[in-house]
């Protein structure tokens, strides 16, 4: 007997399932094309927040869910025994001229309020262990920031549901008294444009590149709009790239050779090596950029989670908590603005 059917092994869907199991709801996963792929089986697993302004449901919203973040992912963890390499080690931004060092002043003060003595944003005189130049000679470091492995985070969360005594099929099962949840990234927001006549989504490509650098306990930098992230693994991601037009998916192109030459222009070490892996892939992002959840806008009964354009994957655990939430005990604690009611 299945008491919820998620549609979508990518991060958001196993989230909401290990939510629901933990609750002892007995939880199928559905997904043809099996776990961790397109998005969700990316290789940069930046965690990291908004910036300390113009604070609004989304800021909060994300931020609650960054900081439940170290203790949901040990858990989940220490059950499956599998590592997803989550570490909250922070993160590091060069500020390259005197207007954004009064902006990073100003985020500093600002954070103390916003962020609630949970986490910092600190302007220091030192780059740490990375050699990385600032016209300023400061950097801006938050110790909110984290990394994880998006890959091996599915997988830990896959096998800590089995655990539970979660199944998982590539077919759709057929059971009239299990709530279903869709979480099957653009293929369903694809699915909701074409039927409401609005344009619900955008796929957004993305392309990666992974070096062999020992740097495991760095900080995550971001610079020029570059991340780079160091795993567990010895191994730094960097990436990725935002493209709104291309032919093919998820083929890798000159875009990507741009961006590794951008990359060592920044951290000049990497000219020493060569990338182990290229990836790419598209990711969904809604019209409003925010998450999708709550109620299925074209399913009458079903829920969906959706969404959550570079950010999904640090959103993940509060996501889950309050689908499951309004799910089994009726309680809605949904922002406003993820509504799919409001982005239609």
């Amino acid at each position: 007997m299945v008491d919820l059917i998620v549609r979508g092994a990518g991060v958001l869907g196993l989230t909401v399932a290990w939510e629901a199991a933990k609750r002892g709801l007995k939880v199928c996963i559905v997904d043809p094309n099996g776990i961790a792929r397109m998005a969700s089986g990316g290789i940069v697993g930046a965690l990291a927040p908004h910036v300390p302004e113009n604070w609004n449901s989304k800021k909060q919203f994300q931020f609650q869910s960054l900081v439940k973040s170290e203790k949901f992912w040990n858990d989940v963890d220490l059950v499956s025994g599998v590592n997803s390499g989550y570490a909250r080690l922070g993160r590091l931004q060069p500020i390259e001229d005197e207007k954004a060092l009064l902006l990073a002043q100003n985020r500093r003060q600002s954070s103390q309020h916003l962020w609630r003595g949970l986490a910092k944003w600190q302007i220091i005189d030192s780059s740490g262990p990375w050699a990385i130049a600032s016209k300023t000679k400061k950097w801006v470091f938050d110790n909110l920031s984290a990394r994880i492995n998006p890959r091996d985070a599915c997988f830990s969360l896959a096998r800590a549901i089995e655990k539970h005594g979660g199944l998982f099929e590539t077919q759709p099962i057929r059971n009239l008294n299990a709530k279903t949840v869709w979480a099957t990234g653009v293929h369903d927001l694809d699915r909701i444009s074409k039927l409401t006549k609005t344009k619900f989504r955008t796929a957004v490509k993305g392309q990666a590149a992974l070096f062999s650098f020992k740097c495991m306990d760095y900080p995550q930098v971001f610079a020029k709009s570059v991340h780079f992230v160091p795993h567990s693994n010895g191994t730094l991601a960097v990436g990725s790239t935002s493209e709104n037009e291309f032919s093919s998916p998820n083929a890798t192109d000159e875009g990507l050779d741009r961006l590794i030459e951008d990359s060592r222009s920044i951290i000049p070490e990497l000219r020493k090596h060569q990338p182990i892996k290229r990836w790419a892939d598209v990711r969904p992002r809604s019209e409003s950029r925010a998450p999708i959840v709550g109620k299925h806008p074209l399913i009458d009964g079903d829920y969906i989670v959706n969404g959550g354009f570079k950010i999904g994957l640090g959103m993940a655990p509060e996501l889950a908590s309050v689908l499951i939430s309004l799910i089994c005990d009726g309680v809605d604690k949904i922002p406003e603005a993820f509504r799919p009611k409001n982005i239609l």
